[in-house]
């Protein structure tokens, strides 16, 4: 854009922030806080990947723990949003514990179909990112040891598949993966696997989706995208990696606090996007701080009619 437009302009990307998977998370969390408030109360990883909810639990009590052997027996214990796999499943069961669990219901879709697949004895095929703990949790949900579960990051990762079984064959996604970071996988495996079975396209996040998309738009209109999210957030790394394909300089930042004043050189117009599990008043925050900058003009671009609500956990309502 023109470097010498005399107005300081904000664009706000619709939708940005909190999916409803983030949101019952987050509940969870809170209404078992609530409800067993004499009790330590345990979250296996991150229950979202967020350092600021992170830590504003952790200040209300919380104990995050890595590995659920940390956890004493009898104890309260909440699942991530990103889900477990079922090993960790029975070590729970093993251990007595009282167990709530806040994965999102889009990866407990997966998770069912995974588990039926292996029961059937399907060979399966697993597009996503290698550590991811969401992955960790769907690859373990595979427990036939007749079978076979494979993890494939990209198209280039096909060639070096191992033996499957081709007339039983069926392949799901990392659920944050949106349909245009998946399309040329998913072409090149139905390229060389003709019956492979896909999965329904409800076990794609909707929330991702929208956002890059949403991002897209902003970014074509802007000079700097700032996307509110952490850095092991892999949902914000790509709204401003998508943001810096279409050509837009993009930074990824927890909060304003982030920003250097050479991140604002030359900048007339500031696009602000926020992560699925970005809270909103970071996103306000980092307006204010912009404001106080020169930049006073704020438009929002996109329309947020993400209408998708999960249910709480019975025992919580």
């Amino acid at each position: 854009m023109n470097s010498n437009t005399v107005s300081k302009k904000i664009l706000l990307a619709s939708p940005r922030g909190f999916c409803a998977g983030v949101s019952r998370a987050i509940a969870i969390v809170e209404k078992v806080l609530e409800k067993y408030n004499n009790d330590t109360v345990y979250v296996l990883h991150e229950v979202v990947h967020n350092r600021h909810v992170v830590e504003n639990l952790t200040n209300k009590g919380i104990v995050f723990v890595e590995d659920i052997n940390e956890v004493p027996n009898e104890s309260i214990i909440i699942f991530s949003a990103h889900g477990v796999s079922a090993k960790v499943e029975q070590i729970a069961k093993d251990k007595k514990l009282k167990v709530f669990d806040a994965t999102c219901p889009i990866v407990d879709r997966v998770h069912r179909k995974v588990r039926r697949l292996s029961k059937e004895g399907h060979d399966v095929i697993m597009i996503g990112h290698a550590g991811h703990q969401e992955v960790e949790g769907t690859l373990g949900q595979y427990t036939n040891p007749n079978g076979k579960i494979c993890l494939i990051v990209n198209s280039d990762d096909i060639e070096s598949l191992p033996k499957l079984k081709e007339e039983n064959l069926n392949f799901v996604t990392q659920t944050t993966l949106s349909v245009d970071e998946t399309k040329e996988c998913i072409e090149a495996l139905q390229q060389k696997f003709s019956t492979i079975e896909k999965p329904n396209i409800n076990d794609i996040c909707y929330a991702t989706q929208n956002r890059q998309l949403a991002v897209k738009t902003v970014a074509s209109m802007a000079d700097l995208v700032l996307v509110v999210g952490s850095q092991n957030s892999s949902n914000s790394k790509r709204l401003s990696e998508v943001a810096a394909s279409v050509g837009c300089k993009s930074y990824l930042i927890d909060d304003y606090t982030n920003i250097k004043p050479n991140m604002l050189e030359n900048v007339n117009t500031i696009a602000i996007t926020g992560g699925a599990s970005a809270p909103e008043y970071l996103v306000n925050d980092l307006i204010e701080y912009l404001k106080s900058q020169g930049y006073g003009d704020i438009e929002e671009i996109g329309s947020d009619n993400e209408k998708q609500n999960f249910k709480m956990p019975s025992e919580l309502i």
